[in-house]
């Protein structure tokens, strides 16, 4: 099994992706966020690359059967129902509806794997389910991390190198490229205190900045969403049966 790890979208190109997994990394905090709400019972998740975007597919539904998500530059977007805070998304919030969703980085790099033969969601909340199932589809993968603001961002590829590591007691063989194989060792480093490293990145100090401890705890918290989210014809949805 091949993986690669591309720092941010845009690093990647179409060709890269034919007949892939792209696995989609946003930890701080869209794919966290996107995993919680499908854990507690949401229909579906509709990412978005713009407001606007957000506000016309809302027109597509019947009231009080969608919620408007997301966030601006970590700020909530005014009008919205819900921020890109995972722990607003409680089942008693989301579950049954559509969530119609824009982030400032995470959807969009969701929206970009479009031509890859399958595109999952990831984040350290779900770390075991997806090595499960990139192991049982035995597919070449390709994890897109979100980044921050076009940037390279540190715990996108801890994340990735978490999973890439539980492959190693699955898969027999993995061929790894360059920054697959940081990403592995990054992640080995502080696999016992994954704040240790993390709390260097951009994101993270930004985060805590605006208050945001506590949703970092849980979106550094191992398998807090055991699930597999499966993005496919615009929507991402649980993936029924498959859980670590």
């Amino acid at each position: 099994m091949k993986l690669n790890v591309y720092a941010t979208p845009d690093s990647v190109s179409d060709k890269e992706l034919k007949d892939k997994t792209a696995v989609i990394i946003d930890v701080l905090r869209a794919t966290s966020t996107i995993l919680a709400a499908l854990a507690n019972g949401c229909k579906e998740v509709i990412p978005a690359v713009e407001v606007e975007e957000v506000i016309a597919m809302s027109k597509n539904y019947e009231k009080d059967s969608f919620l408007l998500c997301g966030e601006r530059n970590i700020q909530p977007v005014e009008g919205f129902h819900l921020s890109n805070s995972p722990l607003e998304y409680t089942e008693e919030q989301v579950s049954g509806k559509s969530l119609l969703m824009t982030t400032t980085n995470g959807t969009r790099a969701v929206r970009r794997a479009m031509d890859a033969k399958d595109v999952i969601i990831c984040s350290l909340s779900n770390v075991d389910a997806v090595a499960e199932y990139l192991a049982e589809q035995e597919d070449d993968a390709a994890f897109i991390c979100a980044g921050t603001d076009g940037q390279f961002s540190l715990d996108d590829i801890v994340t990735a190198g978490a999973v890439i590591h539980r492959l190693r007691d699955r898969v027999e063989h993995l061929d790894l490229g360059d920054l697959a194989v940081v990403s592995e060792y990054m992640y080995k480093q502080c696999a016992d205190d994954l704040h240790k490293v993390i709390k260097h990145s951009l994101h993270y100090k930004r985060m805590m900045e605006c208050g945001l401890a506590d949703d970092i705890e849980y979106c550094l918290t191992l398998n807090a969403a055991p699930i597999v989210a499966v993005y496919k014809d615009g929507v991402i949805k649980k993936l029924d049966g498959v859980q670590a």
